[in-house]
């Protein structure tokens, strides 16, 4: 399955913030990152964990969201 990442600059922690909107139920930001790649690489991380733990407990995975650039 394919989740959104959404990863932004936070002035506020000095550090790209990373969101997952398909797990609403997990404290949000999910994880960070000093650079946009490690942002990346930490919720790609964080992603498989919830997926495992869904699917090891015998929960449903969330639908993916599907989210439109306007041009």
């Amino acid at each position: 399955m394919k989740y959104t990442i959404i990863i932004q600059w936070s002035e506020e922690d000095d550090c790209f913030v990373v969101f997952l909107p398909e797990f609403e139920d997990v404290m949000q930001p999910v994880t960070h990152g000093e650079t946009y790649p490690e942002a990346f690489h930490h919720a790609q991380e964080v992603l498989e964990l919830l997926v495992e733990s869904a699917l090891e407990a015998g929960e449903l995975l969330p639908i993916p969201k599907k989210f439109f650039q306007v041009a």
